[in-house]
């Protein structure tokens, strides 16, 4: 198989793609700035030397940051592969589902899943309402981010209200959900097709649990029941590879917080002896566009 892999070249994730290729399959990184698109007569997307239409499966791994244009260009090239029957995973509507927090909750409370008390507003009056409502203990997110970046607790009233006068000030959108107690720890979920792998991530120094925040993964026995929800969420926003984040709450809860559509495994394969980029090569070998 010809496989394109969209992100950076010199990644971790790149490099373990092309070890468990191991000369099976071409793997070819594409940077997201060498894509373009040529419509009319042989409609296409490619780089200058690929043409991103004849090949097996487009794998995305990342989704770096850009000017509004360009990731409008992006999604849209993606779309139009997914179109014309290339394997895209994960399906292009897929990422824009995941990658917009209010969104995705959403989509995984209509799909039925347990979701924190989520508000998200535009307004000064409306944040500070909602803090209220949230019961004075709120975490406060991007709309767009992913590995805890830009998330913050509010606990005090005064400090809330400097927080939220100065994202009015630019213009942003308020994304707060309410403040779950838990004991430090959440479970990651990595989801591949049908399949199911896991972890617990633990973190002693900070409320956040994720890896890049210096928590420590540990080895956890995916049950049906974990397994059940892991998939039930990733398929409310349609990714048949996703990281599903659970947080396990002090009253026996079991809370949906987040789909990733990009996710990592780095430290999921050191905790679980998985050799995970084997099993998405695999995946992509047996399943056809979505």
């Amino acid at each position: 198989m010809q496989i394109a892999i969209l992100g950076n070249a010199d990644s971790w994730y790149t490099n373990d793609l092309v070890r468990a290729a191991d000369g099976r399959h071409e793997i070819l990184p594409i940077d997201y700035q060498q894509l373009a698109s040529t419509v009319g007569g042989d409609t296409k997307v490619h780089t200058a030397w690929v043409n991103l239409n004849e090949l097996d499966a487009v794998l995305v791994r990342s989704m770096p940051p850009g000017s509004l244009e360009q990731i409008i260009f992006r999604m849209d090239a993606l779309a139009n592969l997914a179109m014309a029957s290339v394997n895209v995973v994960n399906p292009p509507r897929s990422i824009e589902v995941a990658v917009d927090k209010y969104l995705a909750t959403t989509r995984l409370a209509a799909a039925g899943l347990l979701v924190p008390k989520t508000i998200t507003c535009q307004t000064l009056e409306q944040a500070m309402l909602a803090f209220e409502e949230l019961g004075g203990d709120v975490v406060l997110k991007p709309l767009f981010g992913s590995e805890g970046r830009g998330i913050v607790r509010l606990s005090d009233e005064a400090i809330a209200l400097r927080t939220f006068k100065a994202l009015a000030a630019i213009g942003s959108v308020f994304y707060l959900q309410e403040f779950l107690e838990h004991e430090g720890c959440d479970l990651r979920l990595l989801v591949i097709g049908e399949d199911v792998l896991g972890m617990k991530r633990c973190n002693k120094l900070d409320w956040r649990t994720n890896i890049s925040r210096g928590a420590t993964g540990e080895s956890l026995a995916v049950t049906s029941e974990l397994a059940g929800i892991a998939l039930q969420s990733a398929a409310a926003i349609g990714a048949p590879l996703a990281g599903v984040d659970l947080l396990p709450t002090r009253d026996g809860r079991l809370i949906a917080i987040e789909v990733n559509a990009v996710p990592g495994w780095r430290a999921l394969s050191e905790v679980t002896g998985v050799d995970v980029a084997l099993r998405v090569l695999r995946y992509l070998e047996t399943h056809g566009p979505q």
